[in-house]
């Protein structure tokens, strides 16, 4: 390529702001970058947004501000409608269109509810800040409901069902039961507390599957000394206003489900005209480029990006980060008269926080275990670096370490008071799955 190349990047989420960032050394690019929040939302995290651990500002970081010292790198708000793989171009809700020399889909998930009657409009899933502020709301309204009627906690008011024992389910489940047995007493002292449950329910036999056999053990045992009650090797079957049926005919009667089960490719991709594979994720070449279509990327969560095994990747931030990174270097090749390379992913390991001071990590691509403390402390080093990829000021993790870490268990109280932050009741009932996808 000659000239400047226009590069319309569609997502924040890490791929798509990791590829901007190296991009915006480039002079020879110029850089648009899409999304229909206007911000890079630090998605590990949302769980500690749910659960009062973190306040919303922690993780939201405004991309104008991101990319302000960039003249090659605009930022624009707005949701993508359509994609044309071979002008490329986008169309946006709005009716514009943006042409581009190059095009990068980072344009992430949405959750799987596997046809679950019921799940679509009546769970909560936990994959946007938008998601994890509802599940805030939801808990806020049931307590304080719960306060005026305690009779309410008898027909499942504050007995909260977690679906999916994978790092999200697991991270969420032992979060929300430090809310309920080391935060809310200080709330409401006069609340029968003890009456209120956390419950894990997955399919598999095991929580966090994709760990060693002694990671299963440990998660299981730290969650259920935190209180949760694990319903392991049972499906659910279906989600009413009042409760949950699962796979063996038993119910549960809630008033809060947290949908953890499983994620897809956003809408997005269903309508891009590209190939897709398992997940309905688009399916990748080696270098990030979809068959068929050179001058169009695919990262992150919506993508199958292929191993040096043939294997897929797992969705993971660090898989998308260094996806974006390796895409933007494809770019510069490009622009430079260069081969494209195949991406070769840096295995960092998988990980998953069970609670304060509680951790599991498997690191590099041998898996070597950690756990506690030292997992902990692995967990902080890969998020640190997660967020110097959003260009994230020390601030926001010396607050992590701080807040999660260290300080006591009224901190959160105060992040759970509707005076501190601005979070209207929310309804179970009034969030109907819209099908828009989180670029993410």
């Amino acid at each position: 390529m000659t000239g400047t190349t226009e590069v319309v990047i569609v997502g924040a989420g890490f791929a798509g702001v990791a590829c901007a960032r190296r991009l915006a050394a480039e002079p020879r690019a110029r850089v648009t970058i899409v999304d229909r929040n206007g911000y890079h939302q630090f998605q590990p995290l949302l769980y500690q947004i749910a659960t009062a651990e973190l306040a919303p500002r922690d993780i939201r970081f405004d991309l104008g501000e991101m990319f302000a010292r960039h003249a090659n790198v605009q930022t624009r708000t707005g949701e993508v409608d359509s994609i044309d793989p071979h002008g490329p171009a986008v169309t946006l809700t709005d009716g514009s269109t943006l042409a581009a020399d190059v095009l990068v889909l980072g344009a992430g998930a949405q959750p799987n509810f596997f046809h679950t009657p019921g799940a679509d409009q009546l769970t909560l899933p936990l994959y946007s800040l938008d998601d994890a502020q509802r599940v805030r709301g939801r808990i806020l309204e049931l307590f304080r409901d719960a306060a005026a009627k305690p009779e309410l906690i008898d027909e499942g008011a504050l007995t909260f069902v977690v679906v999916g024992g994978g790092a999200t389910g697991v991270e969420t489940a032992g979060a929300l039961a430090e809310i309920v047995h080391d935060v809310m007493p200080h709330v409401y002292p006069h609340l029968a507390i003890a009456g209120a449950k956390v419950i894990l329910v997955d399919l598999g036999h095991t929580v966090l599957s994709a760990f060693s056999e002694e990671s299963h053990a440990y998660a299981a045992r730290q969650l259920q000394h935190r209180g949760v009650q694990l319903r392991l090797g049972v499906s659910v079957k279906q989600v009413t206003a009042d409760g949950v049926t699962l796979g063996d005919g038993s119910t549960i009667p809630t008033r809060l489900v947290v949908w953890g089960g499983g994620l897809m490719a956003a809408p997005l991709a269903g309508r891009s005209g590209l190939p897709q594979g398992r997940g309905g994720r688009i399916e990748v070449n080696p270098d990030l480029t979809v068959p068929g279509f050179p001058r169009v990327y695919a990262l992150g969560d919506i993508a199958n990006i292929p191993a040096a095994d043939g294997e897929t990747l797992p969705q993971l931030g660090s898989v998308a980060q260094q996806a974006g990174d390796w895409a933007a270097g494809n770019i510069i090749a490009g622009i430079e008269g260069e081969q494209r390379q195949p991406f070769r992913y840096k295995d960092k390991g998988i990980m998953a926080m069970i609670g304060r001071k509680a951790a599991v990590a498997e690191i590099g691509p041998h898996r070597h275990e950690l756990k506690g403390r030292l997992a902990f402390a692995a967990w902080l080093g890969v998020h640190a670096q997660l967020l110097a990829n959003a260009g994230a000021e020390m601030r926001a993790f010396a607050t992590w370490l701080d807040d999660f870490y260290v300080r006591p268990a009224h901190r959160s109280a105060e992040l759970l008071d509707p005076a501190t932050i601005d979070q209207p009741r929310i309804r179970t009932e009034e969030r109907a799955h819209d099908g828009t996808e989180h670029t993410g």
